[in-house]
């Protein structure tokens, strides 16, 4: 008999969180935390495929996106607050130790859930973010950024300023959501590919608007996107993570030289958008994961891996589940 995907909430702390299940009451836990702007239901292949191989799946709407609340408060969104929700997430569920899986955003929290839990989480995946360390002697991650960028324009900085990003992205949800999903996909033709164009001077001048949908994201998927933005009416919550980099920086400075030694795999995506990713730069992470496996490469795919190349991912996660 297939899954059926479950949708449960719980009570976290001061947070209302929501999140969607599959799979045996008492399979072996895996937690799914996705990015932006996204929500649960970019993990509705992996929620199927991993249920139906017998593992408990829980993929979270994380705080501030769809069903989950969203503090007011800028400074409610750094990485100890995020992992703290998926802690309190697996408790208030009565779930055990669980293995963690992250893509985009939900990469650094899967990372950071298993170097500051290792009693909780027992195994670490990331999909196109690998681990990046707090090192000795590094500057803040907004400094370091405008130092190498100068004045040319990039997202990331521009999230900075709050108010200013949100009143030219709420404006257009379902578009913008549109063209986000498209423009750092697979199937944008590299001549069109803009997403770190320096002569930018705002979001819009990064994005392209696809002459039709790509064949894995369907008119009702994109409903569904819409949909939970919409709840809200706003991506500011999302927004609000970039805006505590240097916050989540500056906390995460007892673990200088820290190591994640639970096993851990990397996924990425051979034309990935990501700032600074390259088959070089996740080698190197081994040094700060040293029980990393072979970092799976996904040819001709973009940044949304596990949407664009769900079979592939699934394999790949399944492979890495049964061994540990």
């Amino acid at each position: 008999m297939s899954t059926a995907i479950e949708h449960v909430f719980a009570q976290v702390g001061e947070l209302r969180m929501h999140a969607a299940v599959a799979g045996p009451a008492d399979g072996p836990a895996v937690l799914l935390c996705h990015g932006f702007p996204e929500s649960w239901y970019s993990w509705r292949h992996q929620l199927l495929a991993l249920g139906d191989a017998g593992y408990r799946v829980i993929a979270p709407d994380q705080r501030g996106y769809g069903q989950t609340d969203a503090p007011t408060a800028v400074e409610a969104y750094s990485q100890l607050h995020l992992v703290g929700d998926l802690v309190g997430l697996l408790e208030a569920l009565g779930i055990g130790p669980a293995a963690v899986v992250g893509h985009d955003w939900g990469g650094p929290v899967a990372w950071h859930a298993a170097l500051l839990r290792p009693d909780v989480f027992t195994a670490v995946a990331g999909l196109s973010v690998p681990f990046s360390p707090r090192v000795p002697g590094a500057t803040l991650p907004t400094q370091g950024l405008r130092a190498a960028l100068g004045d040319a324009f990039f997202y990331v900085l521009y999230f900075q300023d709050v108010g200013v990003a949100e009143a030219e992205l709420d404006g257009d949800i379902r578009g913008m959501l549109r063209r986000i999903l498209y423009s750092i996909s697979g199937d944008i033709p590299p001549e069109d590919f803009r997403f770190f164009d320096p002569k930018a001077r705002c979001f819009n001048d990064l994005l392209r608007e696809p002459p039709a949908l790509p064949e894995w994201l369907t008119e009702a998927d994109l409903d569904v996107f819409t949909s939970e933005f919409e709840r809200k009416g706003t991506f500011r919550h999302g927004i609000n993570w970039y805006r505590n980099i240097d916050r989540t920086w500056e906390l995460l400075a007892p673990f200088v030289n820290v190591k994640v030694q639970q096993p851990a795999l990397f996924i990425g995506a051979e034309r990935d958008a990501i700032f600074g990713l390259s088959r070089e730069s996740v080698a190197a992470t081994k040094e700060w994961v040293p029980n990393l496996r072979e970092p799976i490469w996904v040819p001709d795919c973009g940044h949304w891996i596990q949407q664009e190349e769900p079979q592939i991912v699934n394999e790949a996660l399944l492979d890495f589940l049964g061994s540990l």
